[in-house]
């Protein structure tokens, strides 16, 4: 009988650690009340706002997480922000209407699109200076980095091209052609192929990273929607590659799309103006951002379809994930 309750003491122990492990939140950006809202993945509610700068749009976290950058748009500047209190710690040069980031796999260098000024400009988070700033098209917006490091890439929503910029150089060396207004960038399969969505076009064009040739161009076709609301933006990818997961704008849904076929397999209706998204630690929830309808969708992502909505701030953008 004793042995029998440490088994059981025990296995409920191991479950438990099991779930804390993959416990999580889930940081949202609220373009209209300048605000993050943090959800809880467990429980799937909000269970802290802070306040951030103007226009909150792109967030990611530090290797660590100790740390929460936010491009605060209108205020243009990146801010520093402890996740634990909520706290500004302090700014970093960002350059005029930063609206997506990228951080270096060195933890270090920070690549921003700054959308007024046609450039992308590079800062090094430690000693908080300007490291660069390269010319790129007009109105950038989408920002990468590939696994390994050497290769950022911006995207240019008037010029609708793809930049693609050596890291040790900090310089650029090809630019490849997408369709109008490319808004977002993605590495995948180790870095052996760069994804960008274009939301006016309508498609998704995948490239060769080595060659910069493109492989694939995935267009969609969301029933009973008109072709001009079907507007690709952000994108993530789900455990292994397997399948993009990709909002397409004003048509509410999020396609699935097979990485090996390049063939959509699934829509999921989620809220209005789906933007971006995040999955919780095992990716086995996908969250969305849906500006006009103010909420965030989660997904069961093996079900493929719609669980819950969860209210957060005015116009949500940006989403990311924090242990």
């Amino acid at each position: 009988m004793k042995s029998l309750l440490k088994i059981t003491v025990a296995s409920s122990a191991l479950m438990l650690a099991s779930s804390m492990a993959w416990s999580g939140e889930i940081w949202v950006t609220n373009e209209k009340d300048d605000t993050v809202s943090v959800i809880d993945t467990d429980s799937l509610e909000v269970i802290k706002t802070y306040e951030t700068g103007e226009r909150p749009r792109g967030i990611t976290f530090s290797k660590d997480y100790s740390r929460v950058y936010i491009c605060a748009s209108d205020s243009d500047a990146v801010q520093v922000m402890d996740p634990n209190t909520g706290k500004i710690l302090h700014d970093l040069p960002s350059g005029e209407d930063p609206e997506q980031f990228v951080l270096h796999p060195d933890d270090t260098h920070l690549y921003i699109a700054n959308e007024d000024d046609a450039i992308t400009t590079v800062v090094n988070t430690q000693t908080r200076k300007v490291v660069a700033q390269i010319d790129v098209g007009v109105e950038p917006e989408g920002m990468a980095v590939s696994p390994d490091g050497k290769f950022a890439i911006t995207t240019s929503e008037t010029t609708n091209m793809a930049h693609w910029i050596d890291t040790s150089t900090q310089e650029l060396f090809a630019n490849t052609l997408v369709d109008s207004r490319p808004r977002h960038a993605e590495f995948a399969k180790d870095g052996t192929e760069m994804w960008v969505s274009s939301e006016i076009g309508g498609t998704l064009t995948v490239f060769d990273t080595i060659s910069q040739s493109e492989k694939a161009k995935i267009s969609f076709e969301v029933q009973g929607v008109h072709p001009d609301r079907v507007q690709p933006v952000g994108f993530e990818f789900s455990s292994g590659d397997t399948h993009a997961f990709v909002a397409l704008g004003p048509s509410n849904h999020i396609a699935v799309v097979n990485a090996e076929t390049y063939e959509v397999e699934d829509y999921i209706l989620v809220g209005r103006r789906v933007w971006h998204m995040a999955f919780n630690a095992d990716k086995t929830r996908l969250f969305t951002t849906n500006g006009v309808s103010g909420d965030v969708t989660v997904i069961d992502v093996a079900a493929r379809k719609a669980l819950k909505s969860i209210k957060v701030g005015r116009f949500p953008w940006g989403a990311a994930f924090r242990p």
